[in-house]
C-alpha cells in the first residue's frame, strides 16, 4: 500500500527524493522544527528529519525538536509539516505554541514526568544566560548579560505581559547583572532585556528541583551493571540488556584464571570500569546527602525495579553500589580490597552487554581499603533502621578493613601493572585523607575512642582544615565533616573550633569570589578536568557551614553553583544531559554513542572545560565532556538541599 503525503498527494518516498535534491533558508527562531540549529525552520530541517526517517540517522539531528505534529515520534509526517510550514502552507506548525502536560511516572505516578521536551515558541538570545530549569519562588535570582545592556523585564510566557522590571548592575568583564530576585509569583517566564532579546524560558515555583533530582538519581538506575536497565525520559526509552555478567577474574591477585562474584555496581564514568576508590567519595557524599537531607529524600520515588519494599528508593539505589562495593574486599579475611574491576584496556563505543572481553579484579590499594572501609561504616548507621542484619554485615566489614590499615601503617599503591584503565591514585595525599575519613566514620558509626584518637592525632596535623574544593584525591573534608557535626562526646574541643574557623573562612571566600565573578561561580577562575563536579560539590561545604553558622550568603552562593550548572554560564547551556536549554548531546559515554538514540542518556553531569571556555560538546572530548559517578553524586547533594 502506497503511502501518500499531504503536499500535492505526492507519495511519501517521491517527496523524500525531492527533499534529497533541494534545500534553502528562512530565518526563524532556534526552536520548534530547527533540528540543526542553524537558527531557521527550512527545507533542509525537513530534508534532515526525512533522513532519520529512513535510517539515516544524519549527524547534527536534534530529535528533541522535531516531532512538529506532537504525534510523541519523529517520522515521515514531521518533515512533510516542516516543509508545508517553509513553503507557506501553513502558518505556523503545530506544536509551536504547546507545552506538554506532565504525565505520570510508569510506576507511581509520584514524580510528574514530562512526555515529550519542552518547545520554546520564541527565539533565544544567547547573550542572556541564566538557569533555565528556573528558581525558587522565595531564592536570589538573576541573569548574567554579556552584551551592553540597562534594563529588563521578566514576562509571562502566557501572554507577555510584564511580571517584573528592573536595571541591570554592576558589570563584570563586560558581563552585566539582573537581579530579580524580588519576583516570587510562581509560573513560566523569559528575561526581555531591551535593545537585546529574550532568554531561554524559566519557571518560577515550588518543587522545582523535583524533577531534576528525579532524572539525575535514575541515572545512577542506568548505570547499574550486572542488570538490564530500561528508563524512559521525554517519551525516548533508553536501555540496555543484562551485562558484565562474569565479572570478574582473579587472574592478577592469584594467578589463576579463576571467577569470583563481582557482579553489580554501577558503571564509573562514559566508561564500563568500576573503581572503588572513585566510588568512595561517591557514596560518602551521597550518604552525606542523606543524613543532612533526610526529610526531603526518604518519600522520593525513583520508579526503579526495588520500588515499593521496604527501603526508601534513594538508599535502594546506594544499596546496589554498597552491594557491588562488599565483593570488593578480599575473601581471605585479611580485609584488603581489590582497588578495581575492569578489563586491561577501555572498551569501544558499545553498548555493555556486547562488551564480552574479562574483566579482572586488580590487586589491593591502602587507599580503596581505606575508602571501603569508610563508605561501609557509614551503611552501617544509614541501613541499621531499616535492614539491622546487612547494616551489621557493612560494620564487620569496615572492621576488618580498617584493622587491617591500623597494622599496616604504610601507604600501599595497588599494582596496576597491565592496565590502561583509570588509575585512581593520589600522588600528592597518597591514602592520608582515605585513612582520615575512614577513621572518623568508625567512631562517628561506633563510638569506639580508639577511632575517635586515631582520627584526631591525624586531623591535627591538617591544614587547612578545610579545602574550599576536593575530589576523590583528597576527601579529607569528608572526614573532617563528619567530626564537626557529630554528637557524640569527647570531641576535642579546640579541634572542632580549628575545623570550624576553617570551614567558615572558606565558605566566606566561596561567598566573596562568586559576588564578583560574572556568571556568579564560586569556583572563580579555577578551571581542571572535572570542575563541574568540584563545583556542585562546594554546596556540601557552603551547606555544612549554614547548618553550624546560618547565613543566607551561604545558601544563595549554594544557589549560585546549581545556577551555573544549569545555565548561567559562558555558554547558556544546562551541562546536564536532557536538562534544561541546549543541554550537552555528545558526551563521553559509551552507551549514548552506541545505542543509535540521538538524544543522549538523561541526567548526567559533564566535567566541563579547563579553562572557561575550553569545553567542547564533542563526544571524543573525555577531558571535558566525560561524565562520572563522582560529579553526578555531588549533583545530587546540590539539588538534593533546595527540595521541598
Amino acid at each position: 500500500m502506497k503511502t501518500y503525503c499531504p503536499v500535492h498527494g505526492l507519495p511519501v518516498r517521491i517527496f523524500i527524493i525531492a527533499l534529497l535534491l533541494f534545500s534553502g533558508t528562512l530565518l526563524f527562531g532556534q526552536a520548534l522544527g530547527d533540528v540543526n540549529s542553524s537558527g531557521a525552520v527550512d527545507i533542509v530541517d525537513a530534508l534532515l528529519v526525512a533522513q532519520y526517517y529512513v535510517g539515516l540517522n544524519p549527524s547534527g539531528f536534534d530529535l528533541s525538536v522535531a516531532d512538529v505534529n506532537c504525534s510523541s515520534s519523529v517520522d515521515i509526517v514531521d518533515s512533510l509539516v516542516i516543509a508545508q510550514f517553509y513553503v507557506g502552507l501553513i502558518p505556523e506548525l503545530p506544536c509551536g505554541n504547546s507545552t506538554p502536560d506532565p504525565t505520570p511516572s510508569p510506576y507511581t505516578g509520584q514524580t510528574p514526568v514530562p512526555s515529550a521536551t519542552p518547545r520554546i515558541p520564541y527565539s533565544v538570545n544567547e547573550n542572556i544566560r541564566l538557569n533555565s530549569i528556573g528558581y525558587l519562588p522565595g531564592s536570589k535570582k538573576g541573569a548574567s548579560i554579556a552584551v551592553n545592556s540597562s534594563s529588563f523585564t521578566v514576562r509571562r510566557i502566557s501572554d507577555d505581559s510584564a511580571a517584573f522590571s528592573g536595571n541591570v548592575s554592576g558589570q563584570v568583564n563586560g558581563v552585566y547583572q539582573a537581579d530579580f530576585s524580588a519576583l516570587t509569583e510562581e509560573g513560566s517566564f523569559y528575561l526581555d532585556v531591551s535593545g537585546v532579546g529574550r532568554s531561554a524560558p524559566f519557571e518560577i515555583k515550588g518543587g522545582l528541583y523535583t524533577f531534576p533530582f528525579y532524572t539525575v538519581m535514575r541515572g545512577f538506575y542506568l548505570w547499574r551493571s550486572g542488570t538490564a536497565v530500561s528508563g524512559t525520559h521525554y517519551g525516548v526509552t533508553y536501555s540496555h540488556a543484562q551485562s558484565h555478567m562474569n565479572d570478574g577474574y582473579m587472574d592478577y591477585i592469584t594467578g589463576s584464571h579463576t571467577r569470583v562474584d563481582g557482579v553489580g555496581g554501577w558503571y564509573d564514568a562514559g566508561d564500563y570500569g568500576k573503581y572503588v576508590v572513585n566510588a568512595g567519595v561517591t557514596v560518602g557524599v551521597m550518604f552525606m546527602a542523606w543524613e543532612h537531607f533526610q526529610s526531603k529524600l526518604e518519600n522520593i520515588v525513583l520508579d526503579i525495579p526495588e520500588s515499593g519494599n521496604s527501603l526508601p528508593d534513594y538508599l535502594d539505589e546506594l544499596k546496589w553500589e554498597m552491594d557491588w562495593i562488599l565483593k570488593m574486599q578480599y575473601t581471605d579475611g585479611t580485609g584488603r580490597v581489590s582497588h578495581k574491576l575492569t578489563r586491561t584496556d577501555f572498551a569501544g563505543f558499545v553498548m555493555p552487554e556486547t562488551d564480552t572481553a574479562d574483566r579482572f579484579f586488580v590487586p589491593w590499594g591502602s587507599a580503596a581499603t581505606a575508602d571501603f572501609a569508610a563508605m561501609a561504616a557509614m551503611a552501617y548507621r544509614i541501613y541499621q533502621p531499616y535492614d539491622p542484619a546487612y547494616a551489621r554485615r557493612c560494620l564487620d566489614a569496615a572492621t576488618v578493613s580498617y584493622d587491617f590499615l591500623r597494622n599496616n601503617t604504610a601507604y600501599h599503591a595497588a599494582d596496576q601493572s597491565g592496565f590502561s584503565t583509570g588509575g585512581y591514585e593520589d600522588s600528592i595525599y597518597r591514602d592520608t585523607d582515605d585513612r582520615l575519613w575512614a577513621a572518623a566514620e568508625m567512631w562517628e558509626s561506633t563510638g569506639n575512642a580508639a577511632y575517635l584518637s586515631d582520627f584526631e592525632s591525624r586531623a591535627q596535623s591538617y591544614s587547612p582544615k578545610m579545602y574550599d574544593d576536593f575530589d576523590w584525591g583528597n576527601v579529607s573534608n569528608l572526614g573532617m565533616i563528619t567530626y564537626l557535626l557529630s554528637n557524640r562526646s569527647g570531641k576535642n574541643q579546640s579541634l572542632v573550633n580549628d575545623i570550624r574557623n576553617s570551614l567558615i573562612s572558606v565558605s566566606d571566600d566561596m561567598v566573596q569570589i562568586a559576588n564578583t565573578e560574572a556568571y556568579r561561580r564560586p569556583l572563580g577562575d579555577s578551571y581542571y578536568w572535572g570542575c563541574n563536579g568540584g563545583l556542585a560539590r562546594q554546596t556540601l561545604i557552603l551547606q555544612v557551614a549554614n547548618m553550624i553558622s546560618p547565613n543566607q550568603a551561604y545558601v544563595d552562593t549554594a544557589l549560585d553553583a546549581v545556577n551555573h550548572v544549569f545555565g548561567r554560564n559562558i555558554y547558556n547551556r544546562s551541562y546536564v544531559t536532557d536538562l534544561g536549554y541546549n543541554p550537552p548531546m555528545h558526551p563521553h559515554d559509551r552507551r549514548s554513542g552506541a545505542d543509535g538514540i540521538t538524544p543522549p542518556w538523561p541526567g548526567y553531569l559533564v566535567g566541563g572545560g579547563h579553562s572557561e571556555t575550553g569545553w567542547s560538546d564533542i563526544q571524543d572530548d573525555y577531558e571535558t565532556n566525560e561524565i562520572a559517578i563522582n560529579w553526578s553524586a555531588a549533583l545530587v547533594y546540590a539539588i538534593a538541599g533546595f527540595l521541598d
